[in-house]
Protein backbone atom coordinates (compact mmCIF):
# COMPACT_ATOMS: atom_id res chain seq x y z
CA UNK A 1 0.00 0.00 0.00
CA UNK A 2 1.31 3.44 -0.89
CA UNK A 3 1.67 6.24 2.03
CA UNK A 4 -0.39 9.01 1.24
CA UNK A 5 1.48 12.21 0.16
CA UNK A 6 1.86 15.09 2.43
CA UNK A 7 0.23 17.98 0.31
CA UNK A 8 2.26 21.28 -0.72
CA UNK A 9 2.23 24.12 1.84
CA UNK A 10 0.82 27.26 -0.03
CA UNK A 11 3.26 30.18 0.89
CA UNK A 12 3.49 33.47 0.47
CA UNK A 13 7.09 35.94 0.08
CA UNK A 14 7.19 38.08 3.49
CA UNK A 15 10.11 40.41 3.52
CA UNK A 16 11.71 39.81 7.53
CA UNK A 17 13.87 42.98 9.05
CA UNK A 18 17.05 41.68 10.09
CA UNK A 19 20.45 42.95 11.89
CA UNK A 20 17.71 43.91 15.34
CA UNK A 21 18.55 41.41 18.03
CA UNK A 22 17.34 39.23 19.57
CA UNK A 23 18.58 37.03 16.50
CA UNK A 24 16.84 34.08 18.06
CA UNK A 25 13.79 36.19 17.24
CA UNK A 26 14.79 35.65 13.54
CA UNK A 27 16.19 32.38 13.93
CA UNK A 28 12.98 31.10 15.52
CA UNK A 29 10.47 32.79 13.00
CA UNK A 30 12.65 31.28 10.15
CA UNK A 31 12.04 27.18 11.56
CA UNK A 32 8.66 27.81 12.39
CA UNK A 33 7.22 30.20 9.63
CA UNK A 34 9.09 29.74 6.58
CA UNK A 35 8.41 27.26 3.89
CA UNK A 36 11.64 24.73 4.42
CA UNK A 37 12.34 26.28 7.78
CA UNK A 38 13.26 23.12 9.25
CA UNK A 39 16.13 22.50 7.32
CA UNK A 40 17.20 25.65 6.48
CA UNK A 41 21.53 26.49 7.36
CA UNK A 42 21.62 28.10 10.86
CA UNK A 43 24.91 29.37 10.16
CA UNK A 44 24.24 31.26 7.58
CA UNK A 45 21.49 32.77 8.68
CA UNK A 46 23.50 34.12 11.47
CA UNK A 47 25.64 35.45 9.36
CA UNK A 48 23.21 37.46 7.17
CA UNK A 49 22.04 38.86 10.73
CA UNK A 50 25.46 39.46 11.86
CA UNK A 51 26.04 41.42 8.38
CA UNK A 52 22.64 43.25 8.81
CA UNK A 53 23.53 43.99 12.00
CA UNK A 54 26.83 45.75 11.31
CA UNK A 55 24.40 47.53 8.79
CA UNK A 56 22.30 48.75 11.77
CA UNK A 57 25.33 49.87 13.55
CA UNK A 58 26.49 52.11 10.50
CA UNK A 59 22.85 53.79 10.18
CA UNK A 60 22.91 54.76 14.04
CA UNK A 61 26.02 57.11 13.29
CA UNK A 62 24.89 58.14 9.70
CA UNK A 63 21.24 58.20 10.35
CA UNK A 64 21.46 59.68 14.38
CA UNK A 65 18.23 61.27 15.47
CA UNK A 66 16.13 60.95 12.43
CA UNK A 67 13.12 59.94 13.89
CA UNK A 68 13.29 62.66 15.86
CA UNK A 69 10.78 65.85 16.04
CA UNK A 70 8.90 64.39 13.19
CA UNK A 71 6.50 66.77 12.08
CA UNK A 72 2.60 65.56 11.93
CA UNK A 73 0.89 68.66 9.99
CA UNK A 74 -2.78 68.32 9.77
CA UNK A 75 -4.47 67.16 6.50
CA UNK A 76 -5.03 69.73 3.53
CA UNK A 77 -7.98 71.45 3.56
CA UNK A 78 -9.08 69.15 0.15
CA UNK A 79 -9.87 66.29 2.36
CA UNK A 80 -11.06 68.13 5.70
CA UNK A 81 -14.33 66.54 4.51
CA UNK A 82 -13.42 63.34 4.97
CA UNK A 83 -11.10 63.67 7.99
CA UNK A 84 -14.88 64.88 9.38
CA UNK A 85 -17.21 62.08 8.08
CA UNK A 86 -14.68 59.50 9.53
CA UNK A 87 -14.23 61.53 12.78
CA UNK A 88 -18.29 61.31 13.11
CA UNK A 89 -18.10 57.59 12.64
CA UNK A 90 -19.42 55.57 15.93
CA UNK A 91 -16.30 52.82 15.07
CA UNK A 92 -13.80 55.58 15.04
CA UNK A 93 -15.16 57.56 18.16
CA UNK A 94 -15.35 53.77 20.34
CA UNK A 95 -11.79 53.05 19.03
CA UNK A 96 -10.40 56.34 20.05
CA UNK A 97 -11.29 57.11 23.18
CA UNK A 98 -8.71 56.74 25.32
CA UNK A 99 -5.81 59.41 24.02
CA UNK A 100 -5.76 62.50 22.40
CA UNK A 101 -6.42 61.79 19.12
CA UNK A 102 -6.71 63.68 15.52
CA UNK A 103 -5.96 63.27 11.42
CA UNK A 104 -2.93 64.22 10.32
CA UNK A 105 -0.30 63.58 7.70
CA UNK A 106 3.02 61.59 8.26
CA UNK A 107 6.44 61.18 6.39
CA UNK A 108 6.56 57.50 5.76
CA UNK A 109 10.11 57.41 5.67
CA UNK A 110 10.65 58.89 9.14
CA UNK A 111 7.76 56.31 10.81
CA UNK A 112 9.29 53.78 13.47
CA UNK A 113 8.07 50.25 12.97
CA UNK A 114 7.95 47.22 15.64
CA UNK A 115 6.28 44.90 13.15
CA UNK A 116 9.21 42.95 11.87
CA UNK A 117 7.52 41.34 8.55
CA UNK A 118 5.47 42.29 5.59
CA UNK A 119 3.68 40.11 3.68
CA UNK A 120 4.17 40.92 -0.08
CA UNK A 121 0.68 39.00 -1.45
CA UNK A 122 -1.43 41.31 0.92
CA UNK A 123 0.75 44.30 -0.44
CA UNK A 124 0.27 43.05 -3.85
CA UNK A 125 -3.57 42.85 -3.33
CA UNK A 126 -3.68 46.52 -1.82
CA UNK A 127 -1.84 47.86 -4.50
CA UNK A 128 -4.13 46.00 -7.11
CA UNK A 129 -7.04 47.98 -5.60
CA UNK A 130 -5.31 51.63 -5.70
CA UNK A 131 -3.72 50.70 -9.16
CA UNK A 132 -0.34 52.87 -10.23
CA UNK A 133 -1.83 56.27 -10.11
CA UNK A 134 -4.50 57.05 -7.22
CA UNK A 135 -5.95 60.33 -5.85
CA UNK A 136 -5.55 61.75 -2.99
CA UNK A 137 -9.04 60.41 -2.26
CA UNK A 138 -8.08 57.20 -2.85
CA UNK A 139 -4.82 57.40 -0.79
CA UNK A 140 -6.96 58.64 2.34
CA UNK A 141 -9.60 55.79 2.11
CA UNK A 142 -7.08 53.09 1.53
CA UNK A 143 -5.50 54.70 4.88
CA UNK A 144 -8.53 55.81 6.94
CA UNK A 145 -11.75 53.96 5.67
CA UNK A 146 -14.93 54.39 7.20
CA UNK A 147 -16.52 51.34 5.55
CA UNK A 148 -13.68 48.67 5.10
CA UNK A 149 -13.97 45.63 3.12
CA UNK A 150 -14.19 42.88 5.27
CA UNK A 151 -12.53 39.30 4.85
CA UNK A 152 -14.82 36.80 4.96
CA UNK A 153 -15.75 34.48 7.90
CA UNK A 154 -16.28 31.12 8.05
CA UNK A 155 -17.90 29.52 11.77
CA UNK A 156 -19.41 26.63 12.59
CA UNK A 157 -20.60 25.41 16.40
CA UNK A 158 -17.16 22.68 16.91
CA UNK A 159 -18.25 21.41 20.28
CA UNK A 160 -21.92 22.03 22.67
CA UNK A 161 -19.80 24.66 24.02
CA UNK A 162 -17.51 25.85 21.63
CA UNK A 163 -17.85 28.24 18.48
CA UNK A 164 -14.91 28.97 16.51
CA UNK A 165 -14.48 31.33 13.82
CA UNK A 166 -11.92 31.35 10.85
CA UNK A 167 -11.00 34.76 8.66
CA UNK A 168 -7.61 34.67 6.19
CA UNK A 169 -7.10 38.51 7.92
CA UNK A 170 -4.97 38.34 11.00
CA UNK A 171 -6.84 41.39 12.02
CA UNK A 172 -9.60 38.77 13.07
CA UNK A 173 -10.14 39.24 16.69
CA UNK A 174 -12.26 38.81 19.70
CA UNK A 175 -14.10 42.43 20.68
CA UNK A 176 -14.84 41.97 23.89
CA UNK A 177 -17.92 41.16 26.40
CA UNK A 178 -20.90 43.28 26.97
CA UNK A 179 -23.40 42.89 29.16
CA UNK A 180 -26.84 43.17 27.04
CA UNK A 181 -30.06 44.31 28.49
CA UNK A 182 -33.56 42.93 27.43
CA UNK A 183 -34.37 45.76 24.99
CA UNK A 184 -31.13 44.87 23.30
CA UNK A 185 -32.15 41.53 22.01
CA UNK A 186 -34.33 41.77 19.50
CA UNK A 187 -35.53 38.89 17.05
CA UNK A 188 -34.15 35.47 19.32
CA UNK A 189 -35.86 33.00 20.35
CA UNK A 190 -35.70 33.00 24.66
CA UNK A 191 -37.62 30.03 26.10
CA UNK A 192 -37.90 31.91 29.38
CA UNK A 193 -37.85 35.23 30.50
CA UNK A 194 -35.22 36.97 29.91
CA UNK A 195 -33.03 39.28 32.16
CA UNK A 196 -29.45 40.03 30.80
CA UNK A 197 -27.16 38.61 28.11
CA UNK A 198 -23.31 37.84 27.97
CA UNK A 199 -22.17 38.78 24.09
CA UNK A 200 -19.11 37.53 23.35
CA UNK A 201 -18.27 39.66 20.27
CA UNK A 202 -15.99 38.85 17.43
CA UNK A 203 -14.51 41.39 14.57
CA UNK A 204 -11.91 43.16 12.95
CA UNK A 205 -10.58 46.06 14.21
CA UNK A 206 -11.19 50.18 13.15
CA UNK A 207 -8.73 49.21 10.51
CA UNK A 208 -7.05 52.81 10.31
CA UNK A 209 -3.21 53.28 9.72
CA UNK A 210 -2.20 54.63 13.06
CA UNK A 211 0.75 56.52 14.28
CA UNK A 212 1.33 56.93 18.35
CA UNK A 213 3.71 60.20 18.41
CA UNK A 214 5.54 59.91 21.67
CA UNK A 215 8.62 62.31 22.79
CA UNK A 216 8.44 63.86 19.57
CA UNK A 217 8.68 60.85 17.39
CA UNK A 218 6.02 58.68 15.50
CA UNK A 219 5.31 54.94 15.41
CA UNK A 220 3.29 53.32 13.14
CA UNK A 221 0.80 51.26 15.43
CA UNK A 222 -1.23 49.59 12.35
CA UNK A 223 -1.34 49.73 9.03
CA UNK A 224 2.11 48.29 8.27
CA UNK A 225 1.13 46.83 4.83
CA UNK A 226 -1.09 49.88 3.70
CA UNK A 227 2.43 51.78 4.26
CA UNK A 228 4.57 49.40 2.68
CA UNK A 229 2.03 49.63 -0.39
CA UNK A 230 2.17 52.88 -0.77
CA UNK A 231 5.90 53.79 -0.14
CA UNK A 232 6.26 51.36 -2.78
CA UNK A 233 4.19 52.89 -5.22
CA UNK A 234 6.56 55.91 -4.39
CA UNK A 235 3.87 58.25 -2.38
CA UNK A 236 5.76 59.85 0.37
CA UNK A 237 3.04 61.61 2.65
CA UNK A 238 -0.26 59.89 3.76
CA UNK A 239 -3.05 60.56 5.87
CA UNK A 240 -3.06 58.80 9.39
CA UNK A 241 -4.79 58.96 12.55
CA UNK A 242 -2.54 60.42 15.37
CA UNK A 243 -2.39 59.21 19.22
CA UNK A 244 -1.05 61.53 21.56
CA UNK A 245 1.08 59.89 23.99
CA UNK A 246 1.73 61.96 27.01
CA UNK A 247 4.45 60.09 29.21
CA UNK A 248 5.35 56.16 29.06
CA UNK A 249 2.96 54.98 30.89
CA UNK A 250 0.31 55.15 28.55
CA UNK A 251 2.70 53.03 25.87
CA UNK A 252 0.77 50.23 27.66
CA UNK A 253 -2.93 51.53 26.46
CA UNK A 254 -1.81 51.23 23.00
CA UNK A 255 -1.38 47.18 22.95
CA UNK A 256 1.82 47.63 20.48
CA UNK A 257 3.74 44.73 20.24
CA UNK A 258 6.64 45.09 22.22
CA UNK A 259 6.57 48.83 22.14
CA UNK A 260 5.94 49.57 26.39
CA UNK A 261 8.11 46.93 27.56
CA UNK A 262 11.60 48.01 25.31
CA UNK A 263 10.21 51.95 25.06
CA UNK A 264 13.59 53.04 24.61
CA UNK A 265 14.49 50.38 21.92
CA UNK A 266 11.78 53.47 20.00
CA UNK A 267 12.06 56.03 21.80
CA UNK A 268 15.65 56.73 22.56
CA UNK A 269 18.09 55.00 20.40
CA UNK A 270 19.83 56.87 18.13
CA UNK A 271 18.08 55.28 15.28
CA UNK A 272 14.92 52.70 15.56
CA UNK A 273 13.92 50.15 13.29
CA UNK A 274 11.52 52.87 10.18
CA UNK A 275 9.98 51.80 7.85
CA UNK A 276 12.48 52.70 5.07
CA UNK A 277 14.56 49.49 6.19
CA UNK A 278 11.64 47.13 4.50
CA UNK A 279 13.48 48.72 1.51
CA UNK A 280 16.90 48.36 2.25
CA UNK A 281 18.77 45.66 0.63
CA UNK A 282 20.87 45.53 3.89
CA UNK A 283 17.89 44.88 6.58
CA UNK A 284 15.34 43.31 4.35
CA UNK A 285 16.06 38.78 3.78
CA UNK A 286 12.72 37.97 1.77
CA UNK A 287 11.35 34.23 3.00
CA UNK A 288 8.64 32.13 1.52
CA UNK A 289 6.25 31.96 4.37
CA UNK A 290 3.58 29.16 4.85
CA UNK A 291 -0.16 30.69 4.88
CA UNK A 292 -2.21 31.23 7.43
CA UNK A 293 -5.30 31.73 8.71
CA UNK A 294 -6.74 33.51 11.80
CA UNK A 295 -9.18 31.21 14.04
CA UNK A 296 -11.15 32.96 16.85
CA UNK A 297 -12.25 29.90 19.37
CA UNK A 298 -15.10 30.83 22.10
CA UNK A 299 -16.06 28.33 24.75
CA UNK A 300 -19.31 28.76 27.10
CA UNK A 301 -18.53 27.39 30.80
CA UNK A 302 -21.73 27.60 32.57
CA UNK A 303 -22.09 26.05 36.10
CA UNK A 304 -25.41 26.00 38.57
CA UNK A 305 -25.36 24.69 41.93
CA UNK A 306 -27.70 25.03 44.99
CA UNK A 307 -25.62 26.41 47.90
CA UNK A 308 -27.10 27.25 51.37
CA UNK A 309 -29.95 29.46 51.67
Amino acid sequence: MTAPAIAPQASDEHVFLLGRPPLSEFLNYVRLYALGGQTANQGDLVREWGAANRHVLDLEVSQAAIANDVPLPDVPATLSQFAAQLQADPVFVSAYQVLPTRIAYVELDRLIVYQKQIDLSYVSSIQARLGTTPTQEDVFRCCLPVRPTLEPVQMMQTAGNSFTFVSASNDFRFLGAPILQPSQIVGQPLGGHLIGALALLVGYGANHLVVARAEGRAILGNGSHRAYALRDLGITHVPCVVQEVGNREELELLGYGDLAPNAAKYLTAPRPPMLRDYFDANLRKLLPVVRKRRQVKLSIAVEAADVPG
